[in-house]
């Protein structure tokens, strides 16, 4: 990588390249493999400067709720950034219902290896 980021977020930005197009994971899933936090892996996230290449995209709240993108949250899914992640799922066959939530609970995957 050749931005600086943190060996947390490295660590974070590894983890997100093993899911594979066409399924998503939680922040609490991502937390779990790396006995750490849902926050810290939101905030390594929000400062993803890979983005889509490293796909935090695939990363969605543990409700099946589609979460945030690029720092945005608030106003989910009428947020601009939201809007551009319910896309980009959306190209890779993951659908979202007019609330945010996941449709199709097949899609879930958290097979990671540390």
């Amino acid at each position: 990588m050749s931005k600086t980021v943190s060996e947390y977020q490295t660590r974070v930005y590894t983890l997100l390249q093993q899911i594979p197009k066409g399924r998503i994971t939680s922040y609490a899933a991502l937390a779990r493999a790396l006995k750490s936090s849902p926050r810290a892996v939101g905030g390594a996230l929000r400062s993803n400067p890979f983005a889509p290449e490293i796909p935090c995209h695939r990363c969605i709240a543990s409700s099946g709720f589609i979460g945030g993108y690029k720092g945005d949250w608030r106003n989910v899914p009428s947020g601009q950034n939201c809007e551009k992640k319910l896309k980009i799922l959306a190209s890779e066959g993951v659908a979202f219902d007019d609330q945010g939530m996941l449709v199709d609970k097949s899609r879930w995957w958290a097979d990671f290896t540390a």
